[in-house]
């Protein structure tokens, strides 16, 4: 568990100003623009949005995950709710069932939410790790509220693409203790290529500094598992497609010299891969090497 004495930052919020929150990001689902595509279609009203996603949250599963970094699962599991539906179009997606919408999920009230995130709890889980939770940001943040009363004490885990509005995360500060973006691309002209996002890396370097002024430098309880904290993840694409030396240079310079990130190795092709060469085939040993090395020598703190 964390540290003695240090609380989720939830608890720090008046129940008013959580239930604010919740108020102020249900609203802005009115004409959603609730992540940097704007697409502003009326998703309270039943209208699907251009990520797929209806108005009420939709839950794919929810179980102890044992396979994420070491300083989440640790030895009980990472609490992991896994959303259906992304706000990006990855062509080399690994769970495009579930992004895409392709399995049916169930529709569950805030409510609903919070009783899975009590569950995960009572199992024993050390945090709640929120996957792919940018189109349902209001009904997590109704949950949370509603989990807080319910004797919720665990660390959420903020689990995204990483192609986030900064107005948005300003309004979950305070109800996120762990910020885990994925950090795709270090251009905006991939991001446009492979996941149909022309303003990826733009977005992302706003999102990634407005994730460090809320929880800073990723810390770790006595148990070595995080309790707050930035946790930058990257995967290494084939062909030096990811642009791993200009992201391992702006974290170091202009997120911190001691950003957390996991240089992740486990890439293949998957959905539409193959019509996008290099990305046809899996990087080399090489490869990843190299990535990880670039990340070792710029200082940055590396997890697994």
């Amino acid at each position: 568990m964390s540290l003695e004495g240090v609380s989720p930052l939830y608890l720090s919020l008046k129940p008013e100003e959580r239930r604010e929150r919740a108020r102020k990001l249900e609203r802005l689902m009115e004409e959603c623009v609730l992540c940097p595509r704007r697409c502003r279609t009326r998703r309270s009203t039943g209208e699907r949005g251009r990520c797929g996603a209806p108005g009420k949250a939709v839950v794919d599963s929810f179980f102890p995950h044992r396979g994420e970094e070491r300083v989440l699962s640790g030895y009980r599991g990472s609490g992991t709710i896994f959303f259906v539906h992304c706000n990006l179009e990855c062509v080399f997606c690994q769970n495009w069932t579930i992004s895409r919408g392709k399995v049916s999920g169930d529709e569950v009230s805030p409510r609903e939410l919070a009783e899975m995130m009590l569950s995960l709890q009572e199992q024993g889980c050390h945090n709640i790790n929120l996957v792919t939770p940018t189109p349902y940001v209001a009904a997590i943040a109704a949950a949370i509220d509603y989990a807080a009363e319910g004797g919720l004490r665990l660390p959420i885990v903020y689990n995204s693409s990483g192609y986030e509005s900064t107005a948005v995360l300003k309004l979950l500060q305070g109800l996120i203790d762990i910020y885990m973006p994925d950090a795709k691309y270090g251009s905006d002209e991939k991001g446009e290529r492979y996941s149909g996002i022309p303003d990826y890396y733009s977005r992302l370097k706003e999102a990634l500094k407005e994730m460090q002024r809320q929880v800073g430098d990723l810390a770790l309880d006595q148990e070595g598992l995080a309790y707050r904290g930035l946790l930058v993840r990257h995967l290494v694409l084939p062909g030096g497609e990811a642009g791993t030396e200009e992201l391992v240079r702006f974290l170091k310079e202009e997120i911190s010299p001691r950003c957390a990130v996991n240089i992740m190795a486990q890439y293949y092709p998957a959905y539409r891969a193959a019509g996008y060469p290099p990305l046809d085939r899996r990087p080399t040993r090489e490869e990843y090497l190299a990535a990880r090395d670039l990340a070792r020598r710029a200082g940055l703190c590396l997890m697994d």
